[in-house]
């Protein structure tokens, strides 16, 4: 009876952890989609969709390296790349 109450916490701990995961995933995708809208719409609005395309692909990358997704985690190095260079040259 012990044993299975134990399995019943760390499955709950579990389900627990994967919703928090979820998140990450989530609020990058919402993020990129609002990037993708600022960027498209042509409304000087450019800086602030490479400041989301960022902060989408740290999260996204976040939620890659937690669930051991290289081919998505290394996508995001290449997005935060272009995100980067995307804020200094409409800074400038």
């Amino acid at each position: 009876y012990l044993i299975l109450e134990q399995k019943k916490r760390e499955s709950k701990m579990e389900e627990k952890q994967y919703n928090n995961y979820k998140l990450f995933e989530w609020f990058g995708v919402v993020t990129a989609i609002i990037y993708s809208l600022f960027v498209a719409l042509n409304i000087g609005l450019e800086f602030f969709g490479f400041l989301l395309l960022l902060i989408s692909a740290l999260s996204i990358g976040v939620w890659a390296f937690l669930n051991q997704h290289q081919g998505i985690l290394l996508l995001q190095f290449f997005y935060t790349a272009s995100a980067l260079i995307g804020i200094v040259r409409w800074w400038n």
